[in-house]
């Protein structure tokens, strides 16, 4: 039956408001103009998972960050955030309640819960979609308006722009924005493009989870190969800087590595790497392989009871970790607990390679560091 009027719930609206002051004004209007020079959205990927708790005041707060490639990973993290709380418990002298979160904890090492209830607060394991603009030229990369507060070789320390994100849907969002959402929550992927099951859920979401929320923008580097845009990897990035700087460490050390590239042969790679640093750029060409930063937009569908959580056909492939112990043990692939272990594993040539080109890039990340004034990764 179709809703109307005052009959819609919150959840299924998205109220629209002018922007708060000049930099939203700005904001708005690049998300605009992105729309006419990047006019296709696509997939930029599989799910990422995260961790909510539902708010006293209303809606829920992501707790921690979607970095999770799989449901596993957000309960994973699920249970470090009760071992967190545990402790503040013992701080505040309350050992009942540090004796729950405990519990807590202990039972994500063993179960698959997508949904625990701790201390009267619910915790869900949920789930976002993410996707990226387009146009002729290749995917969106940066916008002006994107946050990127640190130096190049210090953006792990920014902070995450998603830190404490309030999901509720009375929270009033840009035109520019609202519009996209509308956009992302009508994407469902078409028949013979995903597995069955994959389609069907997504269907099935489209109508139990039919409003959503945009997170803060992510970021990713991808390659043009053979005319066509991929990405490098799964994970994204929380600033610009934080993917170029993960482009850097690709070009120093990970594409010299894996083609075994000798001292003189580094040379082009090492230089456009600082080409990237000192430029701050979003794009680069080098030995004919051209890279990009693009630009990622992440969904997370809200129903009436909040976030949505995993769904049935998203890939899964771990066991909790202690299940997955007793499978290791039972198939001898680690001993017994109290049993003498091997002696440690050495490391072979092409380890110790890798190990070497990671050593040299955190030197010469010290001295740029002390170049600065800066105190050290230790100091810190």
């Amino acid at each position: 039956m179709a809703e109307h009027g005052e009959n819609v719930p919150a959840y299924r609206t998205i109220r629209v408001a002018g922007p708060d002051g000049p930099v939203e004004a700005v904001a708005d209007v690049a998300a605009w103009q992105a729309r006419e020079v990047y006019p296709d959205i696509l997939s930029a990927g599989g799910p990422l998972f995260g961790v909510v708790r539902e708010r006293e005041a209303g809606g829920w707060e992501l707790i921690s960050s979607f970095s999770g490639l799989a449901p596993q990973d957000g309960r994973d993290s699920m249970g470090a955030q009760f071992r967190m709380l545990a402790q503040e418990c013992e701080r505040a002298g309350d050992e009942p309640a540090r004796q729950e979160c405990l519990r807590a904890a202990e039972r994500t090492e063993w179960e698959t819960n997508d949904e625990m209830t701790v201390l009267g607060t619910r915790y869900r394991v949920a789930r976002a979609e993410c996707y990226v603009r387009s146009g002729p030229e290749g995917p969106e990369p940066p916008r002006p308006t994107d946050p990127d507060p640190m130096e190049p070789g210090e953006s792990h320390r920014a902070p995450d722009p998603a830190a404490g994100f309030v999901f509720d849907p009375v929270i009033a969002t840009g035109m520019s924005e609202g519009i996209l959402k509308v956009e992302l929550l009508s994407l469902v992927p078409k028949s013979g493009t995903v597995p069955p099951d994959v389609r069907g859920d997504a269907l099935a979401a489209a109508q139990t989870h039919p409003g959503g929320a945009l997170l803060p923008a992510t970021f990713m580097t991808t390659e043009c190969v053979s005319g066509r845009w991929r990405p490098e990897s799964t994970a994204t990035s929380v600033t610009p800087q934080n993917a170029r700087d993960s482009l850097a460490v690709k070009l120093r050390v990970m594409i010299p590595w894996k083609r075994g590239l000798g001292p003189a042969e580094r040379v082009p790679y090492s230089a456009a790497a600082d080409r990237l640093d000192a430029e701050r750029c979003d794009e680069l060409t080098v030995e004919g392989r051209h890279f990009r930063v693009a630009r990622i937009e992440r969904l997370v569908r809200i129903g009436p009871d909040g976030p949505e959580g995993p769904r049935l056909s998203d890939h899964d492939p771990q066991p909790p970790v202690m299940v997955q112990h007793q499978q290791q043990l039972a198939q001898g692939l680690i001993p017994e607990d109290g049993e003498e272990t091997e002696e440690p594993i050495e490391l072979d040539d092409r380890a110790q390679r890798l190990s070497a080109l990671f050593d040299e890039e955190e030197k010469r990340r010290k001295e740029l560091r002390a170049g600065r004034g800066e105190p050290s990764e230790t100091d810190s």
